[in-house]
């Protein structure tokens, strides 16, 4: 009976590994199904749920084997070294966080510990924008009704803004001669992600002297940013140093929140900067046009 509860726990938990194989690297994103266990089941929980399963088996060898191979193709993908370039008065720090319905610009200048030339908030707390305009009365704030706010060293101009059927968000607007759009992307599990990127797809009608800056609610990895990686680079890909994953609370899962650069601009520096104010970490990258 014992010989035969072993023989039945090894048959299941090759079964557990061969379906978590097929969804993340075979029907990844190929339904709106799939597409919920793609999202749920990214590799470093795939890693984590192989280490478990080898617990329960006498000889793990092979177990140890495929964690140190999904590890190595995972920091092939995520990890990333670059050498910091030079950077100059007349560059452009942008950043970008999904402030989790608590935080507000303060916060967010003492979380990027300064004052950069663009900063753009999603889902943050209440607050009131004349406060802030009457205590930085040489900047400038924009706040959509829709829990996304702007905050310029410059003169900022509002392009366009929209929102989903779905309830992404959209802004696009001008500052310091270049063209922004910023989206947030509905995180709801019953709106397929095909859906809400072909809104975002559709809306970038400008592909030089643009940032695209965002939580876009899909990984890196996603087949939706194909579109978008034929014309702009991924700021942290381009220019960061360490894990890409924004999300969740300093672990590193997903890469939901992005910043990308059209390629005539240049990435020059970008930095995950990990905090516990919110789930998601900030995101800041340096332009020079």
């Amino acid at each position: 009976m014992l010989r035969l509860l072993k023989l039945l726990l090894s048959v299941i938990n090759i079964i557990i590994i061969i379906t978590l194989m097929i969804i993340h690297f075979v029907t990844k994103e190929s339904s709106y199904q799939a597409s919920l266990y793609f999202y749920t089941f990214p590799l470093p929980i795939i890693i984590l749920i192989v280490l478990i399963l080898s617990i329960f088996i006498k000889k793990r060898k092979y177990h140890l084997i495929l964690v140190g191979i999904l590890l190595i193709v995972w920091l092939g993908r995520s990890f990333r070294i670059h050498i910091a370039e030079d950077i100059k008065e007349t560059d452009l720090e942008v950043v970008f966080w999904n402030a989790s319905h608590d935080r507000d610009f303060e916060e967010a200048f003492n979380v990027n510990e300064g004052i950069p030339d663009v900063l753009v908030l999603v889902e943050h707390g209440e607050f009131i924008v004349k406060e802030f305009q009457q205590k930085y009365p040489d900047y400038n704030f924009y706040r959509s009704i829709r829990g996304v706010s702007i905050f310029s060293r410059t003169p900022l101009k509002i392009i366009n803004e929209t929102i989903s059927k779905y309830k992404s968000n959209f802004i696009n607007f001008e500052t310091q001669g270049i063209n922004f759009y910023v989206f947030d992307v509905s995180a709801s599990m019953d709106v397929p992600r095909e859906w809400e990127l072909g809104f975002v797809n559709a809306l970038i009608q400008e592909t030089n002297n643009t940032v695209i800056l965002g939580d876009f609610n899909v990984p890196y990895e996603s087949k939706y940013f194909d579109a978008i990686k034929t014309n702009f680079n991924h700021a942290f890909s381009e220019k960061g140093n360490g894990l890409r994953e924004t999300w969740f609370w300093n672990i590193p899962l997903l890469s939901l929140d992005h910043i990308w650069v059209s390629k005539d601009l240049k990435v020059l520096k970008t930095e995950k900067i990990a905090t516990f104010k919110s789930d998601h970490s900030m995101v800041k990258t340096y332009v020079r046009k």
